[in-house]
């Protein structure tokens, strides 16, 4: 062989190993797209080289079909791995930063409980002073008309009023011992002489039990007047 073609064999070598790395360089570049992220160009630096050290020396690597599908293999599942990596990320981020919000949500509403309306407005205590009547006829007639309007016995202020003044002039200790109760044994009592089995029959609950009471007497009176007359306005005489 000749000088020039050992010359020339030489310059071939070396241009075959220029081409075999720049053919590394082009699929290292195919791998990875122009617009990819930092954890996809970071996987590819982490990928192992697909050449020897002979390749670095200058010396021609095999660099076959396989050789090249397992180091796109590699390269893939380095890009994989990386893109895992950042999606737990931003999950684990996601979910800190929801736990925070309903953390926040929760403070407040402890931080500011409801107010009941009810609560918030002032109880005005409502006294009713109880009516006082005087203690005479007028005082008595008045309250017995109150009674009688509650239990809804009929009568009027100048019914009971005449009545009252002829039966006894308005001396509620007034007795009759002369009439034919009296002899028998019962006699009329009070501001409107009413005898002791007339009282007992239509006493007023709430009234003392005593026919000389004059408010008591007055309304079981009414009640009795009432029963058998209509109203005591419609008595002008002995009942």
């Amino acid at each position: 062989m000749s000088a020039s073609s050992i010359r020339m064999t030489k310059a071939r070598k070396v241009s075959i190993a220029g081409i075999a790395a720049a053919g590394a360089a082009a699929i290292t570049l195919s791998l990875v797209p122009s617009n990819g992220s930092s954890a996809d160009q970071a996987a590819v630096k982490a990928a192992p080289v697909a050449w020897s050290a002979e390749a670095a020396s200058g010396k021609p690597a095999a660099l076959t079909i396989d050789t090249q599908s397992a180091f796109q293999t590699k390269v893939e599942a380095a890009v994989k791995a990386a893109a895992k990596v950042e999606a737990d990320a931003k999950t684990q981020a996601d979910l800190k930063a929801k736990a925070a919000a309903e953390a926040a949500v929760k403070e407040r509403t402890v931080a500011k409980p409801a107010v009941s309306r009810s609560a918030a407005k002032p109880v005005v205590a409502q006294q009713v002073a109880a009516t006082v009547y005087p203690n005479n006829l007028d005082g008595w007639i008045r309250e017995a008309l109150s009674i009688m309007k509650k239990e809804g016995i009929p009568g009027s202020y100048d019914g009971l009023h005449r009545n009252i003044m002829r039966e006894s002039s308005g001396n509620p200790r007034a007795i009759n011992n002369w009439d034919i109760n009296a002899k028998n044994g019962v006699p009329s009592k009070g501001l409107l002489q009413v005898i002791q089995p007339t009282f007992n029959a239509y006493h007023v609950a709430g009234t003392p039990f005593d026919l000389y009471h004059p408010v008591s007497n007055i309304v079981a009176a009414a009640n009795y007047a009432a029963d058998r007359y209509g109203s005591i306005d419609n008595v002008f005489g002995a009942y």
